[in-house]
C-alpha cells in the first residue's frame, strides 16, 4: 500500500480539479489523492468521479452535504487516513498556490529528516509570495509574528495551509476538540502539535496565487485567526487545550 496521501478540500474548484489531480499523481514519488469536497454547486465531485474511472485505487472522493469549513474538512480526511493505515497525510490546496513538485521536499523531511510535521514555508527564508497584493502579504506575514509572540512558537509560518504530517502526530491529537475552520485551524494544528513536543520542521517553498477560481478568504476567517489564537494560549495556560 501507498505510505502517502495528499489530502485536498474542494469547494468549487472545477477549473483546478483536473490538473491538481493529474499534477499530483505524476510526481516521481507516489502518492495517493483524496478529495473532500463540500457538494460544490459547480460540481467538482463529479469531475472527480470521472477521473477515478482513470486513476482507480489512487484517486479517492469523499463527498459532504453541505460547506462546513476548512477545518472540518482537513479533520474527515485525517481521520479517513488514520483508518487507512497511512504513514504521511498532507495538506494542500486545489489552486496550484502550492507546487506538486514540491510535495516531496515536505516527505523527504519527515521520511529521511526527523519532522514529525513538515510545513511548506513561504516566510522562513524571507518572503517568497508571489501574485499577492502588498496588503496581503503583510497581512498573512504579520499573523505569524503575532502568533509567535502569542504561543511562543518558533514558526516564520503558521497560517500555511501546505504541510505533511507523520500519521503519529495526529494520532495524539484528539481531533475531536478540533474547533476552528480557516487560518486559526492551521494554526491549531501547529500549536497542537508543538504542545506535545513533536518537532516542527519549515522547508521554504514559492508561494503563487490562484489563477482560476475564487478566494475563499473571508473577514469571519481573519476574525476567527486574531481571537482564536489568544484561546489557544488561554487553553494551554489552563490546561484545557
Amino acid at each position: 500500500m501507498n505510505d502517502c496521501v495528499v489530502i485536498i478540500p474542494t469547494y468549487n474548484e472545477i477549473e483546478n480539479i483536473e490538473s491538481i489531480i493529474r499534477s499530483v499523481l505524476s510526481q516521481h514519488k507516489s502518492f495517493h489523492v483524496l478529495i473532500i469536497d463540500d457538494n460544490s454547486p459547480d460540481h467538482t465531485a463529479n469531475k472527480v468521479i470521472l477521473l477515478q474511472e482513470e486513476f482507480k485505487e489512487v484517486l479517492f472522493l469523499e463527498k459532504r452535504a453541505k460547506k462546513e469549513g476548512l477545518g472540518t474538512a482537513y479533520v474527515h480526511g485525517f481521520k479517513w487516513a488514520l483508518n487507512r493505515k497511512y504513514q504521511y497525510i498532507f495538506e494542500m490546496d486545489a489552486d496550484f498556490s502550492h507546487n506538486p513538485k514540491d510535495l516531496e521536499k515536505l516527505y523527504n523531511a519527515c521520511h529521511l529528516g526527523d519532522a514529525d510535521l513538515s510545513i511548506g514555508s513561504r516566510y522562513v527564508t524571507g518572503v517568497n509570495v508571489v501574485n499577492w497584493p502588498l496588503s496581503r502579504v503583510l497581512m498573512s506575514y504579520f499573523a505569524s509574528v503575532y502568533v509567535r509572540l502569542i504561543t511562543g512558537m518558533k514558526i516564520h509560518d503558521a497560517t500555511a495551509g501546505f504541510v505533511c504530517y507523520k500519521r503519529e502526530v495526529l494520532e495524539k491529537i484528539n481531533l475531536d476538540k478540533i474547533r476552528f475552520v480557516g487560518y486559526a485551524f492551521q494554526i491549531e494544528m501547529k500549536y497542537r502539535t508543538y504542545c506535545k513536543n513533536f518537532l516542527i520542521v519549515e522547508v521554504p517553498i514559492i508561494f503563487t496565487d490562484r489563477t482560476k477560481g475564487q478566494s475563499k478568504m473571508s473577514n469571519s476567517i481573519i476574525v476567527e485567526a486574531v481571537f482564536g489564537v489568544v484561546a489557544l494560549r488561554l487553553k494551554k495556560l489552563f490546561n484545557t487545550l
